[in-house]
């Protein structure tokens, strides 16, 4: 494929701008001289404004994409994507504190084996799209090697990734549909996702502040992991509207989960599955198979512990051997509402407190925690539940981030 280059062009020459601007000029002389140069030719403004960019370590520019043309941004700044191709990638590589915005605008490209977008260098980048455009980005079959990357996404990132704007983006792949190797953060905009793995993936971080966000189709909505690293993989929800069909889990993540606000409609084997859980507040329905919420032991750093401080979550569970709430540790309850239909409702290994907040198990309401031993995991019998309704004064460890990335 021919790649097409695209960077800043280099600085205005100061002596062409005091020239151009009739005598000596200060800096808001000079940027009232390239404005009034704009408005009087077409050709002038080009040059002028695309030099003063560069002189601001900035660039601003539009770019159609082509059947098998790549596209690749080399220095920071705002680019506007339109047009619709085939086989054609847009590569970031810019500096280790360069800032990129790629802007889509109804934009359609379908690859057959790479990424739409690749991110190869950059501080952070963040894919937006223009309010009122409807873009879709697909791969249709199985991604070709990269050397020894493994870039097997739609989108996919080795460094810091944002996804927001106030259009829609439709992502279709064979595999992931948005991959970073950093922190993912989808701050708004409407996305529409169907894979064959997961729809959001990172190795460290994924947190959604807002946006309407449906997956289909896909293995897992959210996946958060790093293999080398089992202390790290969280996902932090504070807000949106997030409607997740999956096959196995529809938000997993080694280490943690936290669920703040937001509308979330989840369906899976497994609706939620971390080491530590903490909800603090949203509306979340769940329908799985499995576990609808699962404290596992998936970080060797942690202890297994679901938390509920807050919010309204109604799990519908599957028949068979499953559970509402399964913790390999501990199940704090401190408040809001949690109500779950199923065989067992709870399952855990360690301790379970309730100090508030409203359980209805099948319909009635309790302040008892139970204990579903089926399997013996529970560890107290053979069958049956064990009642757990320690109350009083109890103040678990609050977990969390206890950080926002790239605010």
């Amino acid at each position: 494929m021919k790649k097409r280059m695209i960077a800043a062009m280099a600085a205005i020459a100061m002596a062409g701008a005091i020239a151009a601007c009739g005598g000596n000029v200060d800096a808001r002389e000079y940027k009232a001289a390239a404005a009034a140069v704009s408005e009087d030719s077409a050709a002038a403004v080009t040059d002028v404004s695309e030099k003063t960019e560069a002189a601001q370590t900035e660039a601003s520019a539009s770019y159609t994409v082509s059947d098998g043309e790549d596209i690749t941004i080399s220095t920071a700044g705002t680019y506007t994507i339109t047009g619709s191709a085939k086989n054609a990638t847009i590569y970031v590589d810019a500096g280790d504190e360069d800032e990129v915005t790629i802007r889509l605008s109804n934009v359609s490209i379908t690859n057959d084996d790479a990424p739409c977008i690749y991110v190869i260098n950059a501080k952070k980048v963040a894919v937006e799209t223009d309010a009122g455009t409807t873009n879709t980005l697909t791969v249709t079959s199985a991604f070709k090697e990269d050397g020894e990357e493994n870039a097997d996404a739609v989108i996919y990132s080795k460094d810091d990734l944002v996804l927001k704007g106030e259009g829609t983006l439709v992502i279709r792949s064979s595999d992931n549909a948005v991959r970073s190797n950093d922190d993912l953060k989808i701050k708004s905009g409407t996305y529409e996702i169907d894979c064959e793995k997961s729809a959001f993936k990172s190795h460290d971080a994924i947190e959604v502040e807002d946006g309407t966000i449906t997956v289909n189709g896909c293995n897992d909505g959210f996946h958060a992991e790093d293999n080398d690293d089992d202390a790290k993989g969280s996902v932090l929800i504070t807000g949106g509207t997030i409607a997740v069909t999956a096959a196995d889990d529809a938000i997993h993540a080694t280490a943690t989960i936290q669920i703040d606000g937001g509308t979330l409609t989840l369906s899976g084997a497994e609706g939620i599955e971390a080491t530590q859980i903490t909800i603090n507040g949203g509306d979340i329905s769940i329908e799985a198979t499995d576990d609808g919420i699962n404290a596992a032991a998936k970080s060797s750093s942690l202890t297994p512990q679901f938390e509920m401080n807050g919010g309204n979550v109604v799990i519908k569970m599957g028949a068979g051997d499953t559970d509402g709430v399964d913790s390999n540790g501990n199940i704090y309850v401190n408040g809001g509402t949690l109500d779950i239909t199923g065989q067992s409702t709870f399952d855990y290994d360690g301790e379970a407190k309730y100090t508030g907040g409203t359980i209805i198990e099948n319909g009635q309401e309790t302040n008892a925690i139970t204990n579903q031993m089926m399997g013996g995991r529970g560890g107290f019998g053979f069958g049956g539940q064990t009642p757990n309704m320690q109350g009083g004064s109890f103040a678990p460890g609050q977990f969390s981030r206890g950080q926002r990335f790239m605010q």
